[in-house]
């Protein structure tokens, strides 16, 4: 039987509902990743039809969290970058995804970007999902087209976040 989004939001709340820190992140974690196997629910949510960036599939009205289906068509890299006062978590549904981890050596200021360094990077392949915490600086980098679908703690159109540099050597 295939995963339907309806069950796979409602998977998602019961797992934030009972546990809201690190233990119901990563089971929320381990649900992307049983969505992003789950054929028949990558083809109806991400299938040939989209070819949206961006598209949110569900926002929990009480919760905040969002899904969101990424159709990213080229290669595409994003500059290092945290979720605000947020949480994500990245799944892999078709394509390869390069991620690095940075570690913040100068935090913004005004105007001033933060400085970053690269502590490491790793690949996300089809059905593998990685969860990032509140502040866990990262950056995506894709070679071609990539497929993924995304959680948020909140919808995060339209929120502000700081801006971060590479620091030189």
């Amino acid at each position: 039987m295939s995963y339907t989004l309806e069950q796979f939001a409602a998977d998602c709340r019961a797992a934030l509902l009972g546990d809201d820190g690190p233990g119901g992140l990563e089971q929320v974690r381990v649900l992307v990743e049983r969505a992003c196997r789950d054929d028949r629910f990558v083809e109806t949510h991400l299938g040939p039809d989209n070819s949206s960036p961006r598209q949110v599939l569900y926002e929990d009205p009480e919760l905040g969290f969002c899904i969101l289906a990424h159709v990213h068509t080229g290669a595409r890299s994003s500059p290092p970058h945290d979720h605000g006062p947020n949480w994500a978590i990245y799944g892999q549904a078709t394509g390869r995804t390069t991620m690095t981890d940075w570690k913040c050596v100068r935090r913004p200021s005004g105007d001033e970007p933060g400085l970053v360094k690269a502590v490491r990077s790793y690949d996300l392949e089809p059905g593998m999902a990685r969860a990032y915490r509140i502040g866990d600086l990262h950056s995506p980098h894709r070679e071609a087209e990539t497929r993924l679908i995304r959680i948020e703690g909140r919808n995060m159109d339209g929120v502000a976040r700081d801006a971060y540099m590479v620091a030189g050597d």
